[in-house]
């Protein structure tokens, strides 16, 4: 098996070490993944370019937290829905029963949350590829064309994250244990 590194700020690439700084005073730490991102300075500014334009849309900071969960549930990233499983509930204070829901593939409560998720997750499985009925039904619960858009971005963020965790094997930072969570189907 490959193995990637999870890099340090003396370890990463020179292109990467200021962003690296970036999201430890962002955060505190540095998230694992973004480590593993380091090793292509590119790939990492990228990665942080799609993410701080996501933050811009017009989704809620909570929306914008489900749609993550729900893309990375769906393509079995244990890494990214810990991850965000913990900046929904602690960081943009979502109810914890919203998170708990998407994390388990059962209905939301809130009509329009679950249809922003459905629509996620139609998204992922089907490459894109939805029916003009499911675009309705998003549309119909609410949101906007712009939003289906802004979702679009989203699915492509954490699909992108979520397949650098897969292939990396990007081990759960400390920070965000308390929320692991386990592929319900069996991979590599």
């Amino acid at each position: 098996m490959t193995s990637f590194t999870v890099h340090s700020l003396e370890t990463a690439p020179a292109g990467s070490r200021p962003l690296l700084e970036g999201l430890k005073k962002a955060f505190g730490f540095v998230p694992n993944l973004y480590a593993v991102f380091a090793e292509s300075p590119a790939a990492l500014q990228g990665a942080l370019a799609i993410g701080e334009a996501f933050s811009k849309s017009s989704l809620s900071p909570v929306e914008q937290q489900l749609v993550a969960i729900a893309v990375s549930e769906t393509n079995d990233c244990g890494f990214c829905v810990a991850a965000h499983s913990t900046i929904a509930k602690y960081i943009v204070k979502a109810d914890p029963a919203l998170v708990a829901a998407v994390r388990n593939r059962e209905p939301l409560p809130d009509a329009k949350l679950d249809a922003l998720v459905t629509f996620t997750r139609k998204l992922v499985e089907q490459r894109g590829y939805v029916a003009p009925a499911d675009i309705a039904a998003f549309l119909n619960a609410g949101y906007t064309k712009a939003q289906v858009i802004e979702v679009l971005l989203g699915v492509g963020m954490k699909t992108f994250n979520n397949y650098v965790a897969h292939i990396a094997h990007v081990p759960l930072n400390d920070q965000f244990k308390a929320e692991a969570w386990q592929p319900k189907r069996k991979v590599a």
